[in-house]
């Protein structure tokens, strides 16, 4: 049973959700890792979080990870 994406005016179809996601994730632009899950877009860039987005000059950016209740 195969299922269709529709992104960015595009349409993929897939057999699973693996092959998916290798295909549509985004890439890190600071350490290359694939976003899945909750990333960061900083001005059109793709980060999969704060500390990276942060390292690549990022500005009013919020990890909730970095907070008390994290750590």
């Amino acid at each position: 049973m195969s299922f269709e994406v529709h992104a960015a005016g595009a349409v993929h179809v897939f057999d699973c959700f693996e092959c998916a996601v290798h295909r549509m994730a985004p890439i890190c632009e600071h350490c290359r890792v694939q976003i899945i899950g909750h990333g960061v877009e900083v001005d059109g860039h793709f980060y999969c979080c704060g500390h990276c987005a942060k390292a690549e000059g990022g500005t009013g950016i919020v990890d909730h990870t970095d907070s008390p209740a994290h750590a």
